[in-house]
């Protein structure tokens, strides 16, 4: 048995342990830790009182979530067992081992460096020559948020729930009356069950807040265009008036819902197959020259990508240079934001339709859509770049480009839904997921 390796986890080590030795050259967690070097401290949020216990360095904990993001690690208490278990991690964090309650503050709390970070590593990459930003892909995906669809409420139930909770809260408080007259054995578990409904219709009322104030900003967005349209009308004479145009309404229609866990997120769906989840739909711009890095991010509660584009190229760092090509597919495709885009000089690819990328079809031929009689100025011109040979090179580059990083970030690193819950906190943990993208694409390039 003298062929056997000789491994005994109780053998102590004789030398020093020096987690350097351990930890590979190529490694990333070598590249991450230079690049949080970059940013300001001024960025994090930390005690600078001096009062109190010691803190962990920020610069250690925003590598550690990188990191962990990175090789999808995602929850606090993933992260804090990584502290124990990865040796890479254990060499970052310098053997120490901050506890989940520190990790998951120091990401809610730090939304500002994460974003800084974000910037820090797009510039690296520029500086290294490995980034160019002349033509962009543009894609939205949806993600799951950290709430169920079945805490979804909808105002005229939300109504009628808080009735029926002031009646079994009247009805519980005079049960504790009599409780407190005589010797009830339940008569503990009222107060219980009272702070249990006061929670609760408390829920539902904020909800009903909630969707009235969304109302009153939709009517408020939509009046401009009705006094258009009333001006117009009054314009005309005799019977070719019409039909009168009604107000805007301020009131949220009955079925109108809001989430009780995350109110943020909305109910979409992937596609025409997937079933309603809720959900947040996560924007990104990635780089379509060769590098396929992320060069801004966003989230947003529609549904739909229609109104998304502009927005999505705005968030583009201006030191990252200007934008001459945007490539997008027909989800984005809005007359309105091609041409404020082509009013700032870039191009616009985005198809107009849903077209058959099979070639060799083994599906029988489905009886074309009739054309529009009168397409929009856009339409034609969109066509017409999209059927030369230049426009069919440029926009195959965005299915190569934007859908694969969806793809690595879902299928590899594991991203499927978030931890955090509200638009803010949300968009910041998707900033620090794009990232950690960003870290692995770069570190790859680089080696």
């Amino acid at each position: 048995m003298n062929n056997f390796i000789q491994a005994d986890p109780k053998q102590p080590l004789l030398l020093p342990i020096d987690l350097r030795e351990w930890v590979p050259q190529d490694d990333m967690v070598h590249f991450v830790l230079e690049a949080v070097e970059h940013v300001p401290l001024s960025c994090f949020k930390v005690n600078r009182r001096g009062s109190g216990s010691k803190q962990y360095h920020p610069r250690m904990m925003l590598a550690l979530l990188i990191y962990c993001y990175a090789n999808g690690v995602f929850g606090s208490r993933r992260i804090e067992a990584a502290t124990y278990r990865d040796i890479a991690v254990r060499y970052l964090c310098a053997d120490t081992h901050p506890d989940h309650d520190t990790i998951c503050k120091f990401r809610r709390e730090n939304v500002e460096a994460i974003s800084e970070s974000f910037l820090k590593v797009l510039l690296m990459a520029k500086e290294l020559k490995l980034l160019k930003v002349g033509q962009i892909s543009v894609d939205g995906t949806k993600i799951d948020a950290n709430a169920s669809k079945h805490r979804n409420v909808r105002y005229d139930r939300a109504g009628e729930l808080v009735e029926q909770l002031e009646v079994d809260i009247a009805d519980l408080m005079a049960q504790a009356e009599q409780a407190d007259s005589s010797e009830r054995e339940d008569g503990q578990r009222l107060p219980e069950a009272l702070a249990r409904r006061e929670q609760l219709k408390e829920e539902l009322a904020q909800a009903r807040e909630r969707l009235e104030h969304e109302a009153r900003q939709r009517a408020e967005a939509e009046r401009e265009e009705y006094e258009r349209k009333v001006e117009q009308r009054e314009k005309r004479s005799g019977r070719r008036k019409g039909k009168k145009i009604k107000p805007p309404d301020d009131t949220p229609p009955p079925n109108a819902q809001n989430n009780l866990s995350d109110p943020d997120s909305r109910l979409m769906r992937k596609n025409k197959k997937s079933d309603y989840r809720q959900s947040y739909n996560a924007q990104a711009a990635v780089s379509a020259d060769g590098s396929q890095l992320i060069l801004s991010n966003r989230i947003s509660q529609c549904a739909s990508d229609r109104g998304e584009l502009v927005a999505d190229v705005e968030a583009i760092p201006d030191e990252l240079g200007h934008i001459a090509t945007v490539l997008a597919d027909n989800g984005f495709a809005s007359g309105e934001q091609v041409d404020e885009l082509e009013r700032q000089h870039m191009e616009v690819l985005a198809a107009t339709g849903r077209p058959n990328a099979r070639r060799y079809d083994l599906r029988p031929p489905k009886a074309p859509a009739p054309a529009a009689e009168n397409p929009q100025p856009w339409v034609v011109r969109m066509n017409q770049r999209l059927s030369s040979e230049r426009g069919r090179a440029l926009y195959r580059l965005r299915q190569q480009t934007v859908e694969p990083v969806f793809g690595i970030i879902k299928a590899v690193m594991g991203f499927r839904q978030f931890l955090l819950r509200g638009v803010e906190k949300v968009s910041g943990e998707w900033t620090l997921v794009c990232l950690a993208y960003n870290c692995k694409r770069l570190h790859r390039l680089m080696h």
